[in-house]
C-alpha cells in the first residue's frame, strides 16, 4: 500500500441505533473513521435529532441521509456535493404465502478528495426480495456513476456472495474488498457475509481487520448491532488490492 494520504471509512448497519448504544459508540470511536457510512440509521419521530445525537455519541457530525442511510464525518473531513437517492422498491413483498411491507429504499453519497484525487463515497441498503434487490442495485449504480468519479460503494446487500447482486458488482469491474474479511452477520455468531465494500479499480483500498484495532472487543461487537462493521482504508496508491 502507499505511504501517502489515506482515508478511513467505516460502513456499519447500526440496527436503528436500537441495541447497546454505549458499546456501539465505543466501537465507532475505536475505529476512528474520517467518514462513517451508516445503514439503518434511526428514523420516525425526531429523525434528524436522533441522527445528530447518534453522530455526537460517535464523535462525528451528521452530514446527509436518504431513507435509512446516513453519512457522518469527523472534524476536518470535507465532503461536498452530497446526493440522496430515493430507490424504488415495492411496498409489499411476497414470499411463498407470506406478505410483508418494506420501508422505502435509498442511497446517499458525497464527493471527497484523497491525495489530490476526487472520488465518491456511496452507501446503500438493499431489500429482502431477490429480484427487487437487482432493480435497486441498478438504481444505486446509476447514482454512483452520476458523480462522474471513481467510487467506493458500501452497504448491507442482504445477499451472500454468489448471488446476482454480487455478480453484477463484479461485472461492473468493482473490486470486492471484503473477499477475505469473513462473515458479517449475525454479530454474536457471524455466519453470513451480506455486507459489502466495493471499489472502483482506479482506487486503492483494503479492509482493516477489526481484531487489529485497539479498543474493538468481541463483547462490544456482539451487542452493539446485529451486523459487524467493515472498516476500509483508502489510500492514494496506484494499485488496488483486496488482500493488501
Amino acid at each position: 500500500m502507499s505511504d501517502g494520504p489515506s482515508l478511513r471509512v467505516l460502513s456499519y448497519n447500526v440496527h436503528r441505533w436500537g441495541d447497546d448504544r454505549e458499546a456501539l459508540a465505543r466501537l465507532v470511536r475505536a475505529c476512528a473513521p474520517d467518514v462513517a457510512l451508516i445503514q439503518e440509521a434511526p428514523t420516525w419521530w425526531g429523525t434528524r435529532r436522533k441522527r445528530r445525537a447518534m453522530a455526537a455519541s460517535f464523535g462525528l457530525q451528521y452530514v446527509a441521509a436518504s431513507a435509512r442511510n446516513a453519512i457522518l464525518v469527523a472534524d476536518g473531513t470535507e465532503l461536498g456535493e452530497t446526493v440522496g437517492l430515493r430507490i424504488w422498491r415495492p411496498f409489499v413483498r411476497r414470499r411463498l404465502r407470506l406478505i410483508a411491507t418494506q420501508l422505502p429504499g435509498g442511497a446517499v453519497g458525497g464527493r471527497t478528495t484523497l491525495g489530490g484525487v476526487e472520488l465518491a463515497l456511496v452507501v446503500c441498503h438493499l431489500g429482502l426480495h431477490i429480484r427487487g434487490r437487482q432493480h435497486e442495485l441498478d438504481q444505486v449504480l446509476r447514482g454512483c456513476k452520476s458523480f462522474g468519479l471513481p467510487y467506493l460503494l458500501v452497504g448491507d446487500l442482504n445477499e451472500e456472495p454468489g448471488g446476482p447482486v454480487w455478480d453484477r458488482l463484479a461485472v461492473e469491474g468493482l473490486v470486492d474488498l471484503g473477499v477475505d474479511a469473513g462473515p458479517t452477520f449475525h454479530s454474536d455468531n457471524p455466519v453470513k457475509r451480506i455486507d459489502g465494500a466495493h471499489l472502483s479499480p482506479e482506487l486503492s483500498g483494503r479492509i482493516i481487520p477489526l481484531d487489529s484495532v485497539d479498543g474493538v472487543t468481541r463483547a462490544d461487537l456482539a451487542v452493539a448491532s446485529d451486523h459487524l462493521p467493515m472498516l476500509v482504508e483508502l489510500t492514494s496508491g496506484e494499485t488496488p488490492r483486496a488482500d493488501s
